[in-house]
């Protein structure tokens, strides 16, 4: 099978199976090595990203998904008519920004940084497919562990959890809420959630 025609059939099972598809189902049907297929999603990737295309891919760990580019995001949910989700609180940022530092994680050990109980949020989380379930704490009462999923990745468009950003030193975080203190500026979580509604919502 040559190269153009590798390329062909990826595409079209990324298109059929509509969900992020493992590199090694890939490879199999490819017929090669998971190396050579890695290869031929590359190429494939540099093409639909230079090409008049309104499509993208997504790597997702070692999984890969076709999808609409984010510019065509508000045109296909009007043609659609595609409802937007509840955007996320601030509150549910915040324990989902506790989970995907520091997963897996106990709903107490999320409860224990907030301050304040986070079964309704864990609970929208979940729902939302962002979280999930990753097994139980081998202590006394055998608590839940949470960790994020694939679509977590997919709404804030990160290949994995390596590519999240550095948490600041407690030193420069000191630093920077005296700053915001003496300038009168709140710090929230509203602009963060401004800047990643659009990811999390559809």
């Amino acid at each position: 099978m040559i190269n153009n025609e590798m390329k062909a059939l990826t595409q079209a099972l990324l298109f059929a199976s509509g969900e992020p598809l493992e590199i090694a189902r890939i490879a199999e049907a490819l017929e090669t090595e998971i190396s050579v297929a890695l290869k031929v999603l590359e190429e494939l990737t540099a093409e639909l990203e230079s090409e008049s295309s309104g499509l993208s891919l997504l790597r997702l760990y070692d999984s890969f998904q076709i999808c609409t580019k984010r510019a065509y995001a508000d045109k296909i949910r009007e043609v659609l008519e595609i409802k937007r989700n509840t955007p996320l609180s601030a509150a549910a940022f915040e324990v989902l920004a506790v989970v995907a530092y520091n997963q897996p994680v106990t709903k107490s050990y999320v409860e224990q940084i907030r301050g304040v109980d986070c079964s309704g949020v864990i609970s929208t989380l979940t729902q939302k497919g962002l979280i999930e379930e990753k097994g139980r704490l081998d202590l006394p009462g055998r608590p839940l562990l949470y960790g994020t999923t694939p679509e977590f990745l997919r709404c804030f468009c990160l290949t994995s959890l390596s590519d999240l950003p550095d948490l600041p030193e407690k030193d420069e975080l000191k630093k920077d809420t005296e700053n915001d203190e003496d300038t009168g500026v709140q710090l929230s979580f509203g602009s963060e959630e401004e800047k990643n509604q659009s990811d999390i919502e559809g």
